[in-house]
């Protein structure tokens, strides 16, 4: 079986979420978090390797509530992304605290991801289809005709929202070909009164539509993508206003300049699964419900397994 690996973004802060460590808190009947339904898919779908990115300030909590349980069932590795994890020659800018986004995430994998990886945010439940489409696409080797060859879960717009507040997503344009050709990080997104999507973009707010595709950050890529991130994150830095301390290297962002200097082709794989998330506190108790859901209609339907750790294998929406 060729190797694929399963790269987990659970280095968040989650200052939205309120009291403790919003990528730990409990979903499942029996202390699941929404990593363990990610993990089981993916492992279902033919991940063979999990790597976590986390912060060295949760990483005893994080081994404790998912990291040793996960070991048992899949290869797993430890990456840490810090603020001051910046290339030869750049210093942390007096006052900044955040880390520099999901871009510097991935990168931090640079020296333990030697093959084919899919990338998700902990926080995000994306469905099993998802995963099968993007591990088939990785292993089939097609080639799609420039230096980088990637793909991107499409989720729908509308299916992707929270009521408990805005949003940021990666908004995408889609091509005839199914390729993607533009993707806008858009930020305060949220569904009006009237049915129709609003955002902080001026540009995107002219044809943003409730059925457009965004990315939710599930991309799929080889690992020469990361020894480019190694050298456009510098690029990155260089460019960086003193003073400002609320930049972001983001993934959507450097995906759609590869893009427009027409260095990459990304497949946009379209799923129907439904996407649960948790941005603000008032979220869990939706997701629980969602999940909850989930494995009834599972039970009644005999599509499920039990495992020891313990997962419930969920049925598609």
């Amino acid at each position: 079986m060729k190797k694929t690996a399963l790269v987990i973004m659970a280095a968040g802060i989650g200052s939205r979420f309120g009291e403790g460590i919003k990528l730990l808190a409990q979903m499942g009947s029996n202390g699941e978090i929404i990593m363990d339904y990610s993990i089981h898919d993916a492992k279902e779908a033919g991940f063979n390797k999990v790597v976590f990115i986390i912060r060295k300030d949760i990483f005893k909590e994080f081994e404790e509530i998912i990291g040793n349980r996960i070991k048992e069932q899949i290869d797993v590795e430890y990456v840490f992304q810090e603020v001051d994890d910046l290339p030869e020659g750049f210093e942390v800018p007096e006052g900044r605290t955040k880390p520099w986004g999901t871009g510097q995430a991935v990168l931090c994998c640079k020296d333990v991801v030697k093959e084919p990886f899919v990338i998700i945010n902990a926080d995000d439940y994306y469905g099993k289809e998802a995963f099968v489409k993007l591990h088939d696409f990785l292993v089939s080797g097609e080639d799609l005709g420039r230096e980088f060859t990637m793909g991107m879960g499409g989720f729908i717009l509308k299916n992707t929202l929270s009521d408990n507040g805005t949003v940021t997503r990666g908004v995408s344009v889609v091509d005839e070909n199914g390729l993607l050709s533009q993707v806008h990080e858009t930020t305060e997104i949220e569904m009006g009164e009237d049915g129709q999507i609003k955002c902080d973009s001026e540009e995107v707010q002219e044809w943003i539509s409730p059925e457009d595709k965004v990315s939710m950050n599930m991309w799929a890529g080889y690992p020469e993508f990361l020894d480019f991130l190694a050298e456009d994150f510098k690029d990155f830095l260089a460019n960086v206003e003193e003073g400002d301390l609320k930049s972001e290297y983001l993934l959507p962002n450097i995906v759609d300049k590869l893009l427009k200097e027409e260095r990459a082709n990304v497949k946009v794989l379209k799923t129907q699964d439904c996407w649960f998330g948790v941005r603000y506190k008032e979220d869990k108790e939706t997701v629980q419900e969602a999940f909850r859901g989930l494995i009834v209609s599972a039970l009644s339907k005999g599509g499920f397994s039990m495992h020891t750790n313990p997962v419930i294998m969920i049925a598609r929406c």
